[in-house]
């Protein structure tokens, strides 16, 4: 697809309609100096996006997976909760498309813990409560500087209720189209305080139901597959269905092509139930007029429940046992005496439907506490110090799995017979079955400090300086079951890892204002790791303001982004996979493009590098009327030694073809035979080639005061990639904005008018259309509307009703990822009608 002038997409972003809820404020002067800088700055030297409460509010979400999920700046969609993954309850945020592994998140300026099931892929969103948030601050730049490792593709800050007073009782539901999507949600938020000591806690649930894919679009759908209940028949080197098995039993159904393919879509969810429970305290106490304490505690249960299609698995029966096949003919058929052998086995690729469905629970536990001083040493030097623990457990439980062993055995004796495996007796179905379990955590000890020192007068004010350390200790522990362990159990994957990590950080930032409309912002950190190289970031912040209504900024940093603990240390996991290979072909006498199999190993590789990027921003603020302002930033972010996944024809590639494809990455490799056949690939995951984007983010924000009718405000917020491109190790590129799953620009246009206790929104969210050629490649443009109604009652309660998605409008059906529709970038509930009561004393 060819790029289209910037014009193009703020006439898609237009085509929303106008728009709903309360705007996305931009730069606001109260902004923390924690996102992108530690140092207070002018409110429009740094392109942040800040979310207040009330814009959390005014947009119907309850969770703040959803109001993430909203921002332009999360180009191609974020991971949300969904059956049949190994990482079922998790949802995260991903900037740019750069990956939830190269966005930091932060909790008051200080990280949140990676999720123990996806120690690669940043922070678990779920654990965080909404109602325990005040403010979401997004920097979508590099950052290491400031944070250390993982600042990449941007920041996102929430910062949590500090002054509240009184107490706040919140109840609401939501009911969505599709059946499944409803939401239910409650809360109570407490604030007390004296002159000298300030309280702010609560309490808040909310749950989600589980969507079947049945019930979603595109469920109608058969799920295809050989994996229903077929042979390997060695005459016509073809899988075949299963003789004398009836294929049209529950979800089986026979395929024109004379397989028998399995509906999975009939039995399975898309989206997993998902409920979360937390409670939350936070206190400061003024201990003198120079010191003060503070401290916070919260504790968040995240359970899931999915449910999966019965297992599917391959079977080996051998020569001359009761399953097994010769010639086409099962013996004690027609056709083949009892004994008759012809000295190859038969291969079933199964589904085990008369064992039931698969059925996966899971409990996750984020326990944080933090306590910490705060003070002035002198009159010009301030001092933070403090400790935080970060606990966070999870366990998973999955019934209805499995053995390979147990298959393989009760096949062969004919007690599992896979022409009526629903004859099966109880006790054979439940012996062939395993309840499989995974425990993993992952606890960070942070001990930290900082000096606030106010240095010397220059002509824009007072130079300020930050200097710092922190020491973080790192414990991860990622358990399967030993039969998992040892990949006995089918229909599973991933194996146990381990390890730990300690880092010693030092950093320091330095603002000097030259004028009242110049000043320059310079930070520097190092990072010094027990196992891995030490790593060296600098940035740069200017802001110039040549006239009252214009303002021009610019920066310029560089981040690292260190390997997941999870990906260095799993343990080996052997399978199989298909490649091409022209020497394998040659030795089996096969043509040069013939498909193989071939063994397989997935390991962890201790011998990952950080990676390294680049950041460049540059921006121009433009407000030539109060109620009238303009932004437009520039960044670019390259990542160097990408941390990418290598499958086995990726290894392939790069050993025949390294100037093309790379050199192979350390600790992977390809393994062959004297013949020169390939004896064995080693896959998992090595530091490769490069990736580059450029992005242009315009935001338009009017606010106009009607007298007696109220006053109006509105924002357009456009979000364009003008490049993405990823680099092979050997140097070759390919571009994939505007590509099916890629899509170009993303748009949002909110207006809110008020007037009095009333307040009325209107928000559209659009997504610009994607192609890669083909029609089964190719969608639309997608815009969706929301509205709500907000009503100040005379007894201090708020009623809010809305509807999100009042349109009705779902995504495309063009496969994507296994599943009928882009399932990260799209949402498919349908009209959502919400009512919401909240009252305050």
């Amino acid at each position: 697809m060819r790029n289209r002038p910037l014009t193009t997409s703020i006439r898609i972003a237009l085509a929303c309609a106008l728009a709903s809820g309360a705007a996305y404020a931009q730069d606001p002067a109260d902004v923390a100096a924690v996102t992108a800088s530690r140092l207070a700055q002018a409110p429009d030297a740094l392109p942040l996006v800040v979310i207040d409460r009330a814009q959390i509010d005014a947009s119907g979400h309850v969770l703040l997976a959803d109001v993430l999920r909203d921002l332009p700046q999360a180009s191609f969609g974020n991971f949300r909760p969904q059956s049949g993954s190994s990482a079922q309850a998790l949802a995260n945020i991903d900037l740019r498309g750069l990956g939830a592994g190269r966005t930091l998140v932060l909790v008051d300026g200080r990280r949140m813990a990676a999720s123990p099931v996806s120690a690669s892929y940043g922070a678990d969103l779920n654990v965080i409560p909404l109602a325990l948030v005040e403010r979401i601050e997004v920097y979508a730049g590099g950052a290491s500087a400031i944070h250390g490792q993982d600042a990449v593709g941007g920041v996102v800050n929430l910062v949590t209720r500090r002054h509240f007073d009184g107490v706040q009782l919140r109840v609401g539901h939501a009911s969505s189209e599709v059946r499944g999507g409803d939401l239910d949600d409650m809360s109570m938020v407490f604030g007390v305080g004296s002159e000298r000591t300030r309280l702010v806690g609560g309490a808040a649930k909310a749950r989600r139901g589980m969507l079947f894919t049945r019930d979603q679009i595109g469920g109608e759908a058969r799920g295809v597959g050989l994996f229903g209940n077929n042979y390997y028949n060695w005459d016509t080197q073809a899988f075949e269905a299963v003789p004398g098995f009836s294929c049209d039993q529950g979800a089986f159904y026979l395929l024109s092509t004379g397989v028998c393919s399995f509906d999975f879509n009939d039995v399975a969810a898309n989206e997993a139930k998902v409920a979360n429970t937390s409670v939350f305290l936070r206190g400061e106490h003024q201990i003198n007029d120079r010191w003060q304490v503070h401290a916070s505690a919260s504790v968040t249960l995240v359970s899931s429940f999915g449910r999966y299609a019965p297992t599917p698995g391959e079977v080996v029966v051998d020569d001359g046992t009761p399953n097994d096949i010769n010639g086409g003919v099962a013996c004690g058929a027609p056709g083949c005496a009892p004994g008759t052998t012809d000295g190859l086995p038969t291969y079933y690729h199964h589904r085990f439907a008369a064992a039931g469905n698969r059925d996966n629970f899971t409990d996750t536990t984020n326990a944080d506490y933090l306590v910490g001083f705060q003070g002035q040493l002198t009159d010009t030097i301030g001092l933070d110090f403090g400790l935080r623990r970060t606990d966070y457990k999870y366990v998973e439980l999955g019934r209805g799995y499995v053995v390979s062993d147990l298959a393989n055995q009760l096949a062969n004796d004919g007690r599992y017979d896979l022409s009526d495996p629903f004859g099966a007796s109880p006790d054979v179905l439940s012996s062939l079955q395993a309840t499989i379990s995974r425990e993993a955590s992952m606890r960070e000890d942070t001990v930290f400090a900082t000096l606030n020192a106010s240095l010397f007068g220059m002509a824009g004010g007072t130079s300020q300086a930050v200097i710092g350390a922190e020491r973080v200790t790192t414990r991860f522990r990622d358990k399967y079951d030993s039969l998992s362990e040892a990949g006995r159990v089918l229909g599973t994957a991933g194996n146990s890892a381990g390890g730990d990590r300690d880092y010693t950080a030092v950093f320091a930032e330095w603002r000097l204002p030259f004028t009242p409309r110049l000043d320059l912002t310079l930070a520097a950190r190092y990072d010094d790791f027990d196992r891995l190289d030490g790593q060296f970031s600098p940035q740069a912040n200017l802001r110039w303001q040549p006239l009252d209504v214009l303002t021009l900024r610019a920066q310029w940093g560089q981040a690292f982004r260190t390997p997941g603990l999870d990906i260095t240390t799993q343990l080996p996991s052997p399978s199989n996979e298909f490649i091409n290979d022209p020497q394998t072909c040659s030795v089996l006498g096969q043509p040069s493009f013939c498909q193989v199999q071939v063994p397989v190993v997935a390991i962890g590789n201790p011998l990952l590098a950080s990676e390294q990027s680049e950041h460049l921003g540059a921006g121009v603020v433009y407000q030539p009327l109060d109620a009238l302002r303009f932004s437009l930033d520039y960044t670019r972010t390259r990542v160097e030694d990408s941390i990418d996944r290598y499958r086995a024809q990726d290894l392939v590639n790069s050993e025949l073809n390294p100037s093309i494809f790379g050199p192979l990455p350390d600790g992977l490799g390809v393994f062959r035979a004297a013949d020169g056949s390939v004896r064995e690939v080693v896959v998992g995951f090595g530091n490769g080639g490069a990736v580059e984007v450029d992005a242009l983010d315009l935001v338009v924000a009017t606010e106009l005061s009607l007298g007696r009718y109220g006053e109006l405000g509105s924002e357009l917020a456009v979000s364009r990639l003008l490049r993405y491109e990823i680099l092979s190790a050997g140097g070759a590129g390919s571009r994939f904005e505007g590509r099916f799953g890629y899509p170009e620009t993303r748009a949002r246009l909110a207006t809110t008018w008020s007037l009095g206790d009333l307040s009325i929104g209107w928000r559209a969210h659009g997504i610009q259309g994607q192609s890669s050629g083909s029609a089964n490649n190719t969608v639309g443009s997608y815009v969706t509307h929301d509205v709500n109604l907000a009503w100040q009652t005379p007894w201090r309660a708020t009623l809010s009703a809305g509807v999100n998605n009042i349109g009705d409008r779902y995504p495309s059906l063009r496969t994507f990822s296994g599943r009928p529709f882009n399932f990260n970038l799209y949402e498919s509930y349908g009209r959502t009608p919400y009512l919401r009561y909240t009252q305050t004393f």
